[in-house]
């Protein structure tokens, strides 16, 4: 009897994929979104946490009374600390907090967790877009905003027409985002 449900057992294992994540099916736009938008409350709260670092290494001197930025140094590190968010959930496990209640995980086309250098394009891809914000003086707050959101919605668009749903920042990492099942 032992041997049996050890042989069934066995023969069950060599059926299996040796990386499940490597069969699973591609996530759908709206999914991620929709996990983009969970993950920019963190984004949000780490901001938060960067200003107060900002403003206690600046002694309360961050902007001036017109609002203009006195740390030039502040944005790199505000921008090195959202990255690093980023960089670690996906090299840990392949999922940020984001993707967690949707069940979605980034991956290698393998099906693998993704490498430093994957994710670094990756994240270096994805946020591109931000320097638009360099036009704002230029052309406004107003124009530069509706800038980022078009070019982002291009970024994202690209998964509409990719047979694997990925984005540009995908397609630039060889990157994937698939469903967990």
């Amino acid at each position: 009897m032992m041997l049996a449900i050890a042989r069934a057992l066995r023969k069950r294992l060599s059926t299996m994929p040796e990386n499940p994540s490597a069969t699973a099916p591609p996530c759908p736009l709206w999914r991620r979104l929709l996990a983009l938008v969970y993950d920019l409350l963190i984004v949000v709260a780490i901001m938060m946490v960067a200003v107060m670092i900002g403003l206690l290494l600046t002694h309360g001197q961050l902007v001036d009374a017109q609002g203009r930025m006195q740390a030039l140094w502040f944005p790199p590190f505000e921008g090195a600390l959202v990255a690093a968010y980023f960089m670690t959930s996906w090299l840990r496990g392949g999922q940020t907090i984001g993707m967690r209640p949707w069940h979605i995980r980034v991956t290698r086309a393998d099906g693998g967790t993704p490498s430093l250098q994957q994710v670094v394009i990756r994240v270096l891809v994805a946020s591109a877009p931000l320097l638009l914000l360099m036009l704002e003086p230029r052309i406004g707050l107003h124009a530069t905003l509706w800038a980022l959101l078009l070019v982002w919605a291009g970024w994202f668009a690209v998964a509409l027409f990719d047979p694997r749903k990925r984005a540009l920042h995908d397609l630039a990492a060889n990157t994937e985002i698939r469903l967990l099942v």
